[in-house]
């Protein structure tokens, strides 16, 4: 493998970053046994600074070894579409307007379930949650339906008093889910995003690879889940129901919705749409909630960091695929994923010629699978932490378990997508 100093110290760099995000459990205990600089602490324990704090590092890095010319030069080639479209569209997604119309329409089919099965309430919403939720991810993408997703489960699991089981294991579900529910399009999943305008992959083609396979996959995991937990859900309460919204200002919300999904790939039309946005939210505060931007900046910055980090690290990742067998990337991609963003590791494989069409389905298809081991795998991961995290322990989500809580919903995904080959 050829190399250059400044890839050898982005790679040594970025894998101790990987290990910070390990660690920021360990950063909030030590923020409470040392007030004297518990601020550095609580900073360093934030899982979404992690990345955008030792790109800040790379940058220096690469400041000292070449010159600060060629740190801006390199920082001029990289796109940051992604972090911004995320940005924008945690912030329409998560408006109150958005999760009421949410609501509504999964109590509606909570109702069906109940009648139907004789069941509760709270394990009807649970499982639609976590089963319908990222299949809508196919169609205004995954960050958009992680968000939702998110405060869905907040509001009906996480405000409650949870067990460490409940805490992690839904969590895992939701980010393994999420991140194989966008693949029933060419569009919405940033992994299938990177190679579906160079492999000419279509929606079409991608429902016919991937759409059952996913769908049985989700609703497996969804099963599984209620199943496991269904006693510990408690019932939301009737009483307590939330106000109306009047039609109109619902259908502005869903229109500024479409929009930033619409030019999802051009950042200064979903940028303008997301402006106007929050104009109009401030116009009509009636039926407002303080909009996520503390959250929505935070993610921004951790993909932001990802994608610095990430950059730097096709030396020893495009041999690796290079030489594998589509059984052996299918396993690899998913192993590799774990410690980089699936995006990135598919536009790297893109980038390998002469590849056959079962490497392609299977480097995809593992990227997709595992999606949901860390809180780096997938793009959308980060915006479920930012909304959850308060919830968990010392208000840190610890990767250890996260990783444990995800194997059993990444191996259904596993399934599901090779006994389909």
């Amino acid at each position: 493998m050829n190399f250059t100093p400044i890839e050898l110290g982005a790679s040594i760099i970025f894998a101790i970053a990987v290990l910070h995000t390990f660690c920021t459990a360990y950063f909030e205990a030590l923020a409470k046994k040392s007030p004297t600089h518990a601020g550095l602490w609580h900073l360093l324990g934030e899982v979404e600074i992690v990345f955008g704090f030792w790109a800040a590092v790379l940058i220096i890095f690469i400041s000292c070894v070449d010159g600060l010319s060629t740190a801006k030069a390199f920082m001029a080639k990289r796109d940051f579409t992604e972090p911004l479209f995320v940005f924008a569209i945690m912030i329409v997604a998560g408006s109150k307007p958005i999760l009421f119309i949410s609501t509504e329409i999964l109590h509606l089919l909570a109702k069906g379930l109940q009648f139907a099965l004789r069941i509760r309430c709270a394990p009807a919403l649970y499982f639609l949650t976590l089963a319908v939720t990222p299949l809508l991810g196919s169609l205004i993408t995954e960050a958009a339906a992680m968000t939702l997703a998110a405060f869905l489960l907040r509001d009906l699991v996480y405000q409650h008093k949870c067990s460490k089981p409940l805490l992690f294991g839904t969590l895992g579900v939701l980010f393994v889910n999420i991140s194989i529910g966008g693949t029933l399009t060419n569009f919405a999943a940033p992994p299938v995003l990177m190679v579906a305008s160079t492999w000419e992959w279509s929606s079409a083609f991608m429902f016919q690879n991937f759409g059952i396979e996913s769908t049985i996959a989700i609703f497996i995991n969804a099963l599984g889940a209620t199943l496991l937990f269904h006693r510990q859900l408690i019932d939301p309460n009737e009483a307590a129901k939330q106000a109306k919204i009047p039609p109109t200002v619902v259908f502005m919300h869903l229109l500024f919705l479409f929009g930033v999904v619409m030019f999802a790939h051009d950042p200064i039309m979903f940028m303008w749409v997301l402006l106007f946005f929050i104009g109009y939210t401030a116009a009509y505060p009636k039926y407002q909630s303080p909009l996520i931007l503390k959250e929505a900046l935070l993610v921004g910055f951790f993909l932001a960091g990802l994608v610095v980090l990430g950059s730097l690290q096709g030396w020893w990742l495009q041999p690796i695929l290079g030489m594998m067998s589509p059984t052996a990337v299918f396993y690899g991609s998913l192993a590799l994923t774990a410690i980089t963003d699936n995006a990135a590791l598919t536009y790297l494989g893109s980038l390998v010629s002469g590849t056959s069409l079962d490497f392609k389905l299977a480097l995809v298809g593992g990227a997709v699978a595992g999606g949901g081991l860390t809180v780096i795998a997938n793009a959308p991961n980060p915006a479920g932490i930012a909304i959850l995290r308060k919830h968990f322990p010392n208000g840190a989500v610890s990767a250890l378990y996260l990783l444990i809580a995800a194997i059993p919903p990444t191996l259904i995904a596993i399934l599901a997508y090779r006994l389909s080959r």
